[in-house]
């Protein structure tokens, strides 16, 4: 049967959402903060690094100033080019499934992430969601200059919109409360998935929020026969 979306255009958060790569988090992070004479985070813990920029968590969770979080950042990231940036990470159960059929529906796709882009990207061909999208868009590499979620959020509107893609009724799928504000900030309506690194009260302020690929779907890909393109969303 034929499916359309109620959504002209889909931005997706990574980590959390379609990836899973707390794993290889967990140990960077220790490594890092070991190295900088802090104490790492529990796996417990590890949902108040997972979403915002590092440059910022390493300055609200340890109390690093702006120049230590900078070295801690570039000494994280070195480990993760020398780790590989896809080792350890997998997809989420369905949600590969769910990219794959908006692209085959016709419907434009963009990340919108606050990881860096480059490994952004190589997540991205590694699990072979990049022939989906239209565009592959995360944080700057020095993760200052392009770092905020809303300040990302506009940015993969706007290559949509370059390469002529109707952006007038986008969607933004996250897991983490700086997705549901940055979505905010930009104007474009949030559902939550519940299955990342978040506490209850993050999905405050947004669209809808969902347990399962299956609920997400539902919410994505409407039949011919449906009806109103956002009912009960």
């Amino acid at each position: 049967m034929p499916v359309r979306s109620p959504w002209s255009c889909v931005l997706w958060d990574v980590d959390g959402t379609l990836v899973d790569a707390s794993e290889g988090i967990l140990r960077r992070l220790t490594i890092t903060l070991e190295h900088f004479g802090r104490t790492p985070p529990t796996r417990g813990e590890l949902s108040r690094w997972i979403g915002p920029p590092m440059f910022e968590s390493f300055q609200v969770n340890v109390g690093m100033t702006p120049e230590q979080a900078t070295e801690a950042v570039t000494y994280y990231r070195t480990l993760n080019k020398s780790e590989g940036y896809t080792g350890s990470a997998q997809l989420y159960p369905g949600v590969a499934d769910i990219v794959h059929e908006l692209h085959s529906a016709g419907i434009p796709q963009s990340t919108a992430s606050s990881k860096p882009e480059v490994q952004v990207v190589a997540l991205m061909d590694h699990f072979g969601l990049a022939p989906d999208l239209e565009a592959i868009v995360g944080a700057s590499p020095d993760e200052r200059t392009l770092s905020a979620k809303s300040d990302i959020v506009r940015e993969a509107l706007r290559r949509l919109e370059v390469r002529g893609y109707d952006t007038s009724r986008p969607v933004l799928i996250g897991d983490r409360h700086h997705d549901v504000e940055g979505g905010a900030d930009a104007d474009v309506p949030v559902i939550f998935v519940r299955w990342g690194f978040s506490w209850p009260h993050e999905a405050d302020g947004a669209q809808a929020a969902v347990d399962t690929a299956d609920e997400l779907r539902a919410l994505l890909l409407v039949s011919d026969e449906d009806s109103g393109p956002t009912d009960g969303v």
